[in-house]
């Protein structure tokens, strides 16, 4: 009978490091999607600025990280930055690099 306990207690605890496991497997692919969604905001926020100093929008990223101080991981997120003219807001959109393994 103590072996049925024990195995019990075996099935129960690999029950709950399997929850465990997928919890923090769903909190950091969350946590990317966060971090995406923060470069997005920080790039429109600058360009959303430099419209409000200038009565501008600035044509390319490189103004925005050279006048207002815009800063990402550029190894790690692509971000299209479309300019149609200087009174329309630029298409913005950031992407996460896939790390490669070799």
């Amino acid at each position: 009978m103590a072996y049925k306990r024990e195995i019990a207690i075996v099935l129960l605890m690999i029950v709950l490091l399997g929850g465990v496991w997928m919890l923090v497997n769903r909190v950091g692919s969350s946590s990317g999607a966060a971090q995406t969604e923060f470069v997005t905001e920080a790039v429109h926020n600058a360009a959303l600025t430099c419209y409000a100093v200038e009565g501008a929008y600035p044509t390319d990223l490189e103004y925005l990280r050279t006048h207002y101080g815009l800063a990402y991981d550029q190894s790690r997120y692509l971000v299209r930055y479309d300019s149609f003219g200087s009174n329309l807001m630029p298409d913005i959109s950031v992407t996460e690099v896939e790390a490669s393994d070799s």
